[in-house]
C-alpha cells in the first residue's frame, strides 16, 4: 500500500464526495480521484464505485475505511500529545546537584511539561539513552553512533579536596571517599588506599571531608567559593568534559528541544 493516497481515500470516502475531499486536501478533483485509482492499483482492488451522484464504497473500501480511520485517530493522537509528553532526563549526580538545578528552575518557570530526573552512573546513562528509558542524558563520556551523538557543553576541572594539608606524594596513607570503582582516585595513584568510604553521593563526600574523614577528587564547580578546605589543582588528571546526548533525530522532538536549547543558549 502506498501511504501517501491514503488520505484521499479516507477523505472522500468520509466527506462521500471527491470535490469536498479535493477542498480539504486543497487540490484539485481530478488530483484526489487519480490518488484513489492509484491506491486501488496498488493494492489490485476496487475500492470506490464511482458515481455521477454519489460516491459508494466497495465491501473492501468499507473495510479499508474503517481500518484507515482508526489508524488516522491514532495517529493524530500520539502527534497532539507531544506537547504534553514528559521530558525523561537521566544525569550524573555531581551534575544535577552543582551544576544542572539553575536550568532546572529556569526550565519549570518556562514550561508546564512533566518531568522526570534520574541519577545514574555513566554506564547506566549510557545504556539508558541507547534503549529510550531516557530523552536526554548529561554525563562525561562522549557517545557517536548511529543510535546517538554527543554535544560538548563544558570542561569540568577535577580537584582533589582535603581537610587539612596534604601529601600528595602519599596519598595512598589517607582515608579514600569516593563515589564508584571508577572514581578518579583510583586514576591518579598507583598504589591505593586500605582505608575505602564508598558512596554514591557528592554531598555526602563533601560532608566527609570537611569533617576530616577522608579525601577526594571533585569536579571543582560542586565547591561553593569559600570552602574551607584545602584544594590541589591535578595537572597529572585529565580533566573531564561534559556531553549532552540525545538520540539522533532528524528533527529533535519539542518536549527534548526546549530543554537543549535552554541550555546552550546559556
Amino acid at each position: 500500500m502506498d501511504y501517501r493516497y491514503l488520505k484521499a481515500f479516507l477523505l472522500t470516502a468520509e466527506f462521500a464526495s471527491f470535490s469536498k475531499a479535493a477542498e480539504h486536501l486543497k487540490i484539485a478533483q481530478s488530483a484526489v480521484s487519480r490518488q484513489i485509482k492509484l491506491l486501488e492499483e496498488a493494492l489490485d482492488e476496487e475500492l470506490i464505485i464511482r458515481s455521477s451522484k454519489k460516491v459508494l464504497l466497495t465491501n473492501k473500501g468499507k473495510e479499508l475505511f474503517l481500518a484507515a480511520k482508526q489508524f488516522n485517530e491514532m495517529a493524530e493522537d500520539i502527534f497532539q500529545k507531544e506537547d504534553s509528553r514528559p521530558l525523561r532526563i537521566g544525569i550524573l549526580n555531581g551534575l544535577l546537584k552543582n551544576w544542572f538545578t539553575p536550568f532546572l528552575t529556569k526550565y519549570c518557570k518556562k514550561y508546564e511539561r512533566n518531568l522526570s530526573i534520574h541519577i545514574e552512573d555513566q554506564g547506566d546513562l549510557k545504556t539508558g539513552i541507547e534503549d529510550g528509558r531516557y530523552d536526554i542524558t548529561f554525563s562525561t563520556e562522549n557517545l557517536q553512533s548511529e543510535l546517538v551523538s554527543s554535544l560538548k557543553l563544558f570542561d569540568e576541572k577535577l580537584v582533589l579536596i582535603a581537610k587539612e594539608e596534604t601529601d600528595l606524594k602519599k596519598l595512598h596513607e589517607y582515608r579514600w571517599i569516593v563515589f564508584s570503582e571508577g572514581d578518579n582516585l583510583f586514576r591518579l595513584c598507583k598504589k591505593e588506599s586500605k582505608n575505602l568510604v564508598t558512596v554514591d553521593s557528592i554531598h555526602t563526600i563533601l560532608n566527609l571531608v570537611k569533617n576530616n574523614l577522608g579525601i577526594a577528587v571533585v569536579p571543582d564547580h560542586v565547591l561553593k567559593k569559600n570552602e574551607n578546605l584545602c584544594i590541589y589543582d591535578l595537572p597529572n588528571l585529565p580533566n573531564s568534559e561534559i556531553f549532552m546526548t540525545t538520540l539522533n533525530y532528524k528533527q529533535m522532538p519539542s518536549h527534548i528541544k526546549e530543554i537543549a536549547d535552554l541550555i546552550q543558549g546559556s
